[in-house]
């Protein structure tokens, strides 16, 4: 049973992270909420995400940077923030949900960024070069539909992260894995 608690927080991990890559306070804001509702077991270092202050701060960010990316050319210089930004998140969301919170903080936090720092900065980088595809091939008038999508694989993705942490971790990988595809087979041409 504690290896499948293990897996499960792995997972969890994992898929909040890649939600990040897509939007970063969102799924902050998605797992602030169902830890203040009981849904997600936090370590008890952690518990500060499920407050009322953390829900506000990351509601206000989550509202303001999804407004923002409807805005021309502040969606592309939102891009480049959102990249560290992204990374900071999701390496935080993977070490927060590690059940075992007397690992050694050098340990924990490095898992964190290789499982979620990785994870949310590739996805991140791939929807920055699909909104500069999209500026270039359509003179930025189909970043709004990209910001869309983005904000619903976001919102829907992190709520399906709380609920089905295996099943999108997997698909989250798999994107990631595409992603990494992608790039060498550019790169080799």
């Amino acid at each position: 049973m504690e290896a499948f608690t293990g897996i499960m927080a792995v997972s969890l991990g994992i898929a909040l992270s890649a939600c990040c890559g897509f939007r970063v306070f969102l799924p902050l804001l998605i797992a602030s909420i169902a830890i203040k509702a009981g849904w997600l077991p936090v370590p008890q270092a952690e518990t500060w995400m499920g407050s009322w202050a953390a829900i506000l701060s990351f509601g206000t960010a989550s509202v303001l940077e999804i407004a923002a990316y409807y805005i021309p050319f502040i969606d592309n210089v939102l891009d480049t923030i959102a990249t560290p930004l992204a990374i900071g998140a999701g390496s935080l969301l993977a070490a927060g949900f590690l059940p075992v919170a007397d690992w050694d903080p050098m340990l924990r936090w490095g898992l964190g960024i290789l499982t979620g720092g990785a994870v949310a900065g590739t996805i991140q980088a791939g929807t920055s070069v699909l909104r500069l595809v999209s500026t270039k091939t359509t003179a930025g008038t189909g970043n709004a539909l990209v910001a869309t999508g983005e904000h619903l694989a976001a919102g829907l993705g992190s709520i399906m992260a709380v609920f089905l942490p295996i099943l999108v971790a997997v698909l989250s990988l798999c994107l990631v894995v595409y992603l990494l595809y992608r790039l060498i087979v550019r790169t080799r041409r």
